[in-house]
């Protein structure tokens, strides 16, 4: 297999505020002055523009020099020109981009505004391109979002008060592609170099532009970002108060979840369980959004103390089942009895089309033929969607008949986590909800069950399933040609050669490998997979 370079390890941070305590002032703008010449052009062109913008915003009173009028007269013309022409150079872009931001630093805010209105609508509705693939930001070493936000509190800052609120809705709409306006007002408080004036009537008018832009009985399910901005301002002016009302008038998933997890980051427990509960019964989409607001009256109840926790699990798993879901009411069950009384109950329930989840439910309950049935009827494709059941079997037969081999069961692992749905992997992305209710892992709720080897009797179901998985596997990811999935493959026959040490699985290795002579890269791959397992 082919081997990838490892990052190169970053300093400790304990480390490098050590050092940056350590350096007198003099000595840190030496320092910076020198690491500046390591940089390529665009990593200069933000880690100056980041200076300039903290020092600006600092107490010393330095502020960069604005742009002369002829100068920005210049930058209009060019991007006259280059709208003209549909295309222009990026570093051009940037350093006129740059001269904006300079000038909005300055206070110069018609300045600014007339040399960001010039060039980001254009820019960000393809009038003019820069040569990126996809996002500017791969060309340009400004920070596209600050300039797009330092345009809208521009507009504000210049437009009469009458109209700011229109004037502001228009520039926004204008450069939406390149803005981070997921809450405006939040973005443009995050970009301002002083208080925004007369801000408390500009939330008025803003509310109302929203009410007016799309009114409430037209909008559907979708959340829009007027959606979104309306909510911003209304719980800037009427608190949760103000997102109760909606979120009760319009019945919107996205409008109760805005209400629930304001009452949930308050932490008014007693509340957010009686707005989750309220908002699992009166949503219009029923499987995907009752689960989710149901797995947040099950925490509210937690985090309340409330012994009805499990119930709640419970329920939440019946009306959106996922493997999350189910392992954590598993290990909310308190004993092996209750876990395995729990599976036993549960297996009678779950959808048939949910593999993972049965197989697991069977594995819990000792039941290795059943499980292994599923494995052996599972596709060869198809193996990262929710409800295959092999990247969940695969290593728990292993780790159950290889106990002594972690690393095979390791590198298993290893694929699952790459593979499976987000859901069945908390360790090591953001979570979805803090705090929570953590979810045990297949190993904690299988020892909690007693499910820790498998009987002599399921032996060679269990054996035979896995290699009829790994022939599936092979034969879909080689006709395919999903040439990046050949080593997973090659893992699987190499598992079942380690946990088989039988004559008989030299003979089937050797014949499945015979099988694919003509897939060079493969069989690099089983030669490394089997090498690995000492078979090569």
């Amino acid at each position: 297999m082919r081997r990838r370079h490892a990052p190169t390890p970053r300093p400790d941070p304990a480390a490098i505020e050590g050092a940056l305590s350590g350096l007198s002032a003099e000595e840190l703008r030496d320092a910076v002055r020198h690491a500046l010449l390591e940089l390529d052009d665009r990593a200069h062109a933000r880690v100056v523009n980041r200076l300039i913008d903290r020092a600006a915003r600092g107490d010393s009173g330095w502020m960069p020099s604005p742009p002369q009028r002829k100068k920005v007269a210049e930058i209009v013309s060019f991007a006259e020109s280059a709208v003209a022409d549909g295309w222009a150079d990026p570093p051009v872009v940037d350093g006129h981009l740059r001269e904006g931001s300079s000038a909005f630093l300055n206070r110069d805010y018609a300045a600014a505004f007339t040399i960001f209105h010039a060039l980001l609508p254009p820019v960000s509705e393809c009038e003019i391109d820069l040569g990126q693939h996809e996002m500017v930001e791969e060309v340009l070493g400004v920070e596209v979002a600050d300039c797009a936000a330092q345009y809208v509190v521009s507009m504000y800052m210049t437009a009469a008060p009458a109209r700011r609120a229109d004037a502001v809705y228009k520039a926004m709409r204008q450069i939406l592609g390149l803005g981070h306006f997921w809450k405006p007002l939040q973005e443009m408080e995050r970009v301002a170099i002083e208080p925004l004036p007369e801000f408390a009537d500009f939330l008025e008018r803003w509310r109302n532009v929203l009410e007016k832009d799309v009114p409430r009985e037209r909008r559907g399910d979708w959340d829009t970002d007027e959606d979104r901005w309306l909510r911003e301002v209304v719980q800037r002016t009427e608190g949760t108060k103000g997102l109760e009302r909606i979120a009760r008038s319009t019945k919107r998933a996205d409008d109760l979840q805005s209400w629930c997890s304001t009452l949930m980051a308050g932490k008014d427990w007693e509340g957010a369980l009686s707005a989750y509960e309220e908002a699992a019964e009166s949503v219009t989409d029923r499987e995907y959004w009752r689960g989710e607001f149901l797995d947040g009256a099950a925490l509210a109840a937690w985090e309340l103390g409330r012994k009805d926790v499990p119930v709640r699990l419970e329920r939440a798993w019946r009306e959106a089942p996922t493997m999350l879901r189910l392992r954590r009411r598993l290990g909310s069950a308190g004993s092996r009895a209750a876990v395995r009384r729990f599976a036993a109950k549960a297996l009678k329930t779950c959808p048939e089309a949910v593999h993972r989840q049965r197989a697991f439910l069977h594995v819990v309950l000792g039941d290795f033929q059943q499980a292994a049935k599923l494995l052996s009827a599972a596709p060869g494709l198809g193996w990262s969607g929710p409800e295959h059941p092999g990247h969940l079997l695969f290593p728990v037969f292993a780790a159950l008949l290889a106990a002594d081999d972690t690393e095979l069961v390791s590198g298993l692992r290893a694929h699952a986590d790459r593979s499976m749905v987000f859901e069945e992997i908390e360790e090591g992305l953001p979570p979805a909800r803090e705090p929570r209710i953590d979810a045990p892992g297949v190993d904690e709720i299988l020892e909690a069950a007693g499910a820790d080897a498998v009987n002599p009797g399921a032996r060679k179901a269990v054996l035979e399933a896995m290699r009829k998985a790994a022939e599936k596997r092979l034969a879909g990811v080689a006709e395919n040609k999903r040439r990046r999935h050949y080593g997973h493959a090659a893992l699987l026959v190499g598992a079942c050669s380690a946990v088989d040490p039988d004559s008989a699985a030299a003979d089937w290795v050797a014949a499945v490998r015979a099988m694919y002579s003509r897939y060079p890269a493969l069989q690099r791959e089983f030669d490394g997979a089997l090498r690995d397992r000492g078979d090569g």
